[in-house]
């Protein structure tokens, strides 16, 4: 509400300003004026100017057609048809362009008050020198400070868009912060799921041994009951967690693992708890890099996790198959028997969790492959690992998808492409939407949205500074030569005062040709084509000066055939 408040305020201030620079042009062209009405040249045109200025704001077109309507006032006028409210017109044209988006009606209403212009000249049957104003003054007030408010309004909205993608590129790095704490939580947890879960099934596991011991009191079995249920009851919670921090596909496979841990490490460890675990390796054991070992040692974790949980009293099998260019890991454990134990009697099969979807996508990015199933002979869990990780899988924690639009994050996603995809920058690298629109972008890449809205705006202000620049020089075209024109006629019908008194009545054409002009003056006024001529009489006039703005005294020479009947004076102003 303050805010809103404010800008009223601020725009009253702007509009009183503006009202007092126009008023004061009015009010300086009054006083040049000579004999004027005080109602009609001045207190008439600051009251239209007092609803014009306001109006600009919300109907800046109404606001033209009305400052318009005080120019053709000025055509009306019998002196000059130049005024001092062409300024206003042209203030109040550039905050049309200014103020008004598009470019249609516009020029729609630059054409009508054009129009109503010219309409006016033609039904007081003006003199040239007001259709010359009408048709190169007026349109120049009207066309050019429009345009160059629709440049001054492309400028502003480009530098407006670039402030937005600078504050959406600021909030997006506050994304990309809080997107890596969030992979780094959501790795920690999927490590303790791997790690601390395997390891807790196997404390389960040798407590459920324990639990047969005959040396044991029934008070000792109880106990070591609760303590099997509790251990598992603390690996489902570690199993909860990872499902509310579960990174998505793509994370770093390799970070937060044990070190200088191998698969034999973990699997002499599984036989020493008392699992049933046996074990091959078969072939040459080629060199692997760090992400495809880790990966190894996570499949056959995950797979004793499991078989731990839900067939702890069946044998496991481990085979683990060295080929040329990838290593295939093979883990199958029974099925447990009907009459098994109580917890043993879902498979996995049955029970897929968050341990084996985890498990597909991190042998996934690694380029390789995983199965899982019931098959003939128990529960079978098969990797296969290039040797090599591919390049999807060395890249690490991919950075956040870009924001929908600057200052308008949509969640971590980024926004979709024009083609329905969205572009995913590379890891760890700022966005840089500006650079996305250099001439070197690779062809077919999608750029982001905002860099799309930026090089829009760009492209519009460039459109607008040429139009600019181009449009005067349309105008010049059309309007030089009927000005040339014009002004040719007005000199070449001149007949100077000293000339017009050596003419004597009563003599040829012939003797006065080398007095006369080369042509007469084709646009006398009406009053002039009225006076009073001899019967019979063909009149010509002449202009007395070459003043080309102003109205001067025309000379009427009326002939008899070729023979000069009278001459005399037509004043410049009208009776």
């Amino acid at each position: 509400m303050l805010n809103t408040r404010t800008t009223s305020a601020r725009s009253a201030r702007g509009d009183a300003a503006l009202w007092t620079v126009l008023a004061a042009a009015t009010g300086y062209g009054f006083r040049d004026a000579g004999p004027a009405s005080l109602t009609l040249d001045l207190v008439l045109p600051l009251a239209v100017l007092a609803v014009a200025v306001p109006w600009s704001r919300r109907r800046p077109g109404a606001a033209v057609v009305l400052v318009n309507g005080l120019c053709v006032m000025g055509l009306a006028d019998a002196s000059t048809p130049g005024n001092a409210h062409v300024l206003s017109l042209a203030a109040l044209s550039c905050l049309l362009g200014a103020r008004v988006a598009g470019a249609r009606r516009p020029l729609l209403v630059l054409a009508g008050c054009a129009a109503v212009d010219l309409a006016t000249c033609a039904v007081l049957r003006a003199q040239p020198v007001w259709w010359f104003y009408a048709l190169t003054v007026l349109p120049s007030a009207l066309l050019l400070p429009w345009l160059a408010g629709r440049h001054w309004r492309g400028r502003r909205q480009l530098v407006r868009e670039g402030w937005r993608l600078a504050r959406g590129l600021e909030e997006r790095q506050h994304l990309v912060a809080e997107r890596a704490r969030l992979t780094e939580r959501a790795e920690i947890a999927a490590d303790m799921h791997d790690s601390l879960g395997h390891a807790l099934s196997l404390v389960a596991l040798r407590a459920g041994a324990l639990e047969l011991s005959p040396d044991l009191t029934d008070r000792d079995r109880a106990d070591l009951a609760d303590l099997r249920g509790t251990v598992a009851d603390a690996v489902e919670q570690v199993r909860e967690t990872v499902a509310v921090l579960r990174d998505p596909p793509g994370r770093d496979t390799s970070a937060g693992l044990p070190v200088n841990d191998s698969v034999e490490d973990l699997l002499s460890r599984a036989v020493d708890s008392g699992m049933p675990v046996r074990w091959e390796r078969r072939g040459a054991s080629p060199p692997l890099s760090s992400p495809v070992e880790r990966g190894m040692y996570r499949v056959v974790q995950e797979a004793l996790t499991n078989a731990t949980k839900h067939a702890p009293d069946c044998s496991i099998s481990v085979r683990i198959t060295h080929e040329p260019d990838r290593t295939r890991v093979s883990v199958v454990n029974a099925v447990p028997s009907a009459g098994g134990p109580a917890h043993a009697g879902a498979g996995p099969a049955s029970g897929v969790g968050r341990g084996l979807t985890g498990l597909q996508e991190r042998v996934t990015v690694l380029g390789g492959s995983l199965r899982t199933g019931s098959a003939s002979g128990g529960f079978h869990v098969t990797a296969v690992l290039p040797h090599r990780a591919t390049a999807a899988a060395r890249t690490g924690t991919p950075a956040p998808g870009p924001v929908t639009a600057p200052g308008r994050p949509a969640g971590i996603p980024g926004p979709a492409s024009p083609s329905g995809t969205a572009r995913r920058p590379d890891p760890g690298t700022a966005p840089d939407p500006i650079g996305a629109m250099d001439p070197d972008t690779a062809p077919g890449e999608v750029l982001p949205e905002s860099a799309e809205r930026l090089a829009s705006v760009r492209s519009d202000a460039r459109r607008r500074s040429a139009l600019a620049f181009v449009a005067p020089v349309v105008a010049a075209v059309f309007f030089v030569p009927s000005a040339v024109y014009l002004a040719w006629q007005l000199t070449t019908s001149v007949l100077p005062p000293s000339r017009f008194d050596e003419l004597t009545t009563g003599r040829p054409r012939a003797e006065l040709a080398p007095l006369l002009p080369a042509r007469a003056y084709p646009y006398p006024s009406d009053h002039a084509r009225s006076a009073p001529r001899p019967p019979g009489a063909r009149c010509e006039f002449y202009r007395s000066g070459r003043d080309l703005l102003d109205e001067v005294d025309l000379y009427r020479l009326c002939w008899s055939g070729d023979t000069l009947l009278t001459k005399d004076t037509v004043p410049a102003g009208r009776p």
